[in-house]
């Protein structure tokens, strides 16, 4: 009797004890980093010239981490290619590499610097989180030994990876994740031969990690969500904006909602190369969020969020769309292009109405109303439903709101910052094949509308209020992972769009 008491107690007391060592909600930061570049990113320099670089944009970073910590950040978010820069060959990018343990080895570069060779950069990272008392992300490069019993060795015998590390409140090494889908022009690195599903767990939540143009295939993003059902995605980017579908805050802040996990975005600062643009997103809706092409400043960001995010309920895309009646317009429709992806528009010719627009499968039903109709402006609704064979291959399905560059239809689906038509209400749907589409609505001067839309369980993507400002545009961005094409099947477009970007 007395041991049974004995063993309720400690349970009891274990149980208390987890509760108050759980937070329900934590303050998350993102620093959208200024990266200082080496004088020549094509040319080998020496480890010691590397490194004096790296310690540029890390006095920098630590700056940031330590303003971070004293407004009780719990955790930070530092940008891909933030330590060191971008544009590099596989030869010069290596001074700048270092030896990235696995995590199992329960490691703390800042009390043990030497035990995995000259690792300056992760010591220094690891003193700082330690210092500090905070999760620390940040990017940087990997290096690993193969030979010839490895048939996939590259010739110049090691594999060079684009790493993200995660170093805990005590300096500890709890993460390192190799990124799988390399853009365009990242030679310098190797993919992994598998995609790395990689978490971690606090008493935050849990954490899931990947990087910048991961966020566009299933592996290992989607993986994460559904598979591995983590909290907190973190995602270190060096993002170039594209409007009008793919600018940083637009998209990321849709992923977060359509995948219902919250979102730390941190974006390099480099508006030469249209880089900016970082957030904090709930699943609800962003919680704070930067977008600077004008000064060349760094910025850092902090919010609170839940550690849990609460359920919402499962969406049914099509459910709404699939009722609709649609109604013939004729030989209104013509077509434009948007990012390289021929769509089928209607323009929106009154102030307010309903209209449908269809692509292959795909049937785009809008209702909406102006506050005016404009003569100096033109708006369209817009469908997409095909594979993009550009800078990557994916399937898409796209139902658009969108404003035209100018009042000539051949501009719809261009590229445009501002508008000046607001609108009284919208409600976008569309017979999605995928229960994968992620809502976007972006406002002028790439301004996000937090709080002034939602999207019911029946797929309508819908404003609560009239817009706070005029619009760019109202999204549904629809992926259907199954259809992709092999990864390296590129289009002729490929070097149009490296101008592009």
């Amino acid at each position: 009797m007395i041991l049974s008491q004995l063993l309720n107690y400690v349970a009891v007391l274990f149980f208390c004890v987890s509760r108050a060592s759980s937070l329900d909600t934590f303050i998350a930061a993102v620093y959208e980093h200024a990266v200082i570049l080496p004088n020549a990113t094509l040319v080998p320099v020496s480890p010691e010239e590397a490194l004096a670089v790296m310690n540029r944009n890390l006095d920098l970073l630590e700056g940031a981490v330590t303003s971070a910590s004293k407004q009780g950040a719990h955790i930070i978010v530092t940008p891909e290619d933030g330590i060191y820069g971008f544009n590099f060959t596989r030869e010069s990018i290596y001074p700048y590499l270092e030896d990235i343990p696995d995590p199992q080895v329960n490691w703390i570069p800042c009390n043990n610097p030497d035990r995995f060779g000259h690792t300056p950069v992760q010591q220094r990272l690891s003193c700082l989180a330690k210092d500090n008392s905070i999760y620390i992300v940040a990017n940087i490069g990997d290096k690993k030994s193969c030979n010839a019993s490895d048939p996939q060795c590259p010739p110049d015998g090691r594999y060079q990876y684009n790493t993200d590390v995660v170093f805990d409140s005590k300096g500890k090494l709890v993460a390192r994740y190799h990124k799988q889908n390399l853009f365009l022009n990242e030679d310098q690195f190797n993919a992994p031969k598998e995609p790395e599903v990689v978490t971690f767990n606090t008493t935050f939540g849990k954490f899931g990690i990947f990087t910048c143009f991961d966020i566009l295939f299933h592996d290992p993003a989607v993986t994460l969500v559904r598979d591995s059902r983590v909290d907190t995605i973190l995602f270190p980017t060096a993002w170039m904006n594209v409007l009008p579908h793919l600018s940083a805050i637009e998209f990321h802040s849709a992923w977060a909602m359509g995948m219902k996990v919250n979102f730390l975005a941190s974006n390099l600062h480099y508006p030469l190369k249209k880089m900016t643009g970082s957030g904090i997103y709930a699943p609800d809706s962003p919680r704070v969020f930067h977008y600077d092409m004008k000064t060349e400043e760094g910025k850092l960001l902090l919010a609170q969020l839940d550690s849990h995010p609460h359920p919402t309920p499962v969406v049914n895309w099509t459910s709404y769309a699939s009722g609709v009646e649609a109604h013939s317009m004729g030989n209104q429709e013509f077509t434009g292009t948007v990012f390289f992806d021929e769509f089928t528009f209607l323009e929106l010719k009154e102030i307010g109405g309903n209209y449908t627009v269809c692509q292959r499968d795909l049937c785009c039903h809008l209702s909406y109303k102006m506050s005016e109709k404009r003569s100096d402006e033109v708006y369209a609704l817009g469908a997409f439903d095909g594979l993009h064979t550009v800078e990557g291959s994916y399937y898409l399905q796209i139902c658009t709101l969108l404003k035209c560059k100018t009042t000539d239809l051949h501009t719809c689906g261009d590229s445009v910052e501002t508008a000046s038509t607001r609108f009284e209400m919208f409600s976008l749907s569309g017979t999605f094949g995928t229960q994968y589409v992620f809502p976007e609505v972006l406002l002028s001067e790439i301004q996000l509308a937090p709080g002034e839309f939602q999207v019911s369980s029946d797929g309508r993507l819908f404003s609560l209020k009239p817009t706070s400002g005029p619009v760019l545009t109202v999204t549904l961005f629809g992926r259907l992972y199954e259809k992709d094409s092999a990864p390296n099947a590129l289009s002729d477009l490929t070097t149009q769009a490296l101008r592009y970007l």
